[in-house]
Parts: C-alpha cells; sequence; structure tokens
C-alpha cells in the first residue's frame, strides 16, 4: 500500500509550532491592553515605605544604634503639632510633580499601656474610593524628660 495522503511528520511539526506562537502572540498582546486599567497600589505602598522609614530613622528617631524603631518624643511632638505647612511635607518626601501628587496621612497611636497618650495625626483625611497604600510600624517612642517608654503603632498612608 502506498501513503498518498501528503502529510508529513515535519508539516505537522511547521503547523503545530506555527499554531502555537500565535496563541503566545494572542495572550501577550490581549494582557497588554489591561495595563492603563491595572491600579497602582503597588507603587503607593513603596512610597508609604519610603516615607516611614524617613519618618522613623531621620525625622523622628532617638538616635538609639541598639533600638532603630525608637522615637524621640520631643521629635514626634514637634512633628505632629508643629510639623508646619503640608504643601512643604509634601514637596519634601518628593510626592509632588508636574506629571503625578500624592497625598499622605500619618498617625501614631497606643497599641499598650504606658505613661504616655499616643495619639496624633496629620495630612489630609483619607479617601472612601481609590487606592491607598499603607505602612505600619511598631514603634517605642521614649519620653525624653524622663525615659518612659509607651509601644506605638506608626502608620503611613499615601494616594
Amino acid at each position: 500500500m502506498r501513503d498518498d495522503h501528503g502529510q508529513m511528520h515535519i508539516d505537522y511539526l511547521i503547523g503545530i509550532a506555527i499554531f502555537l506562537t500565535s496563541i503566545i502572540f494572542v495572550f501577550s498582546y490581549t494582557a497588554g491592553l489591561f495595563t492603563p486599567f491595572q491600579s497602582n497600589s503597588d507603587e503607593v505602598t513603596l512610597i508609604a515605605d519610603r516615607i516611614a522609614t524617613n519618618l522613623i530613622e531621620q525625622n523622628m528617631s532617638a538616635e538609639s544604634i541598639r533600638t532603630p524603631n525608637m522615637l524621640s518624643s520631643t521629635k514626634v511632638d514637634d512633628f505632629f503639632n508643629n510639623s508646619g505647612d503640608y504643601e512643604s511635607i509634601i514637596d519634601y518626601h518628593g510626592m509632588n510633580s508636574s506629571y503625578l501628587r500624592y497625598e499622605l496621612n500619618v498617625t501614631l497611636e497606643n497599641i499598650g499601656t504606658g505613661p504616655m497618650s499616643l495619639d496624633y495625626s496629620t495630612g489630609k483625611t483619607l479617601p472612601v474610593q481609590g487606592n491607598v497604600g499603607q505602612t505600619k510600624r511598631i514603634v517605642i517612642v521614649r519620653n525624653d524628660d524622663t525615659g518612659d517608654e509607651t509601644l506605638g503603632i506608626l502608620a503611613v498612608r499615601v494616594w
């Protein structure tokens, strides 16, 4: 018997390779169609993390080498009560440009019992809708006068 169907193994392999290549192209192209509609929550979370690190390690640090998350009560009071103009804080942290602008909210509150009451908040009110990036850090606030320490949570929110 003669096989005269005209299909050879190499023809079959080439056909499958072309089919798989076109399927991969279609999936990669359609994934790119939805990119403008994706959220920027990863971006704002990274910004919130960077600002939390700056606040804890530079602006409000008690400069204790052994405890990097220890904050000075004097510096905490200065930041939350005398922080000045909101726009200057936004500009200082690089959150205002000609293309994008981010808003900021920083909150410090008690998580344990202690001699000090930590109830601070500064910045804009949180939005009802939208992507809000948040970073929370557990910190120790040391009273510079008495040496007492209180545990708190510093929450930095960016949108």
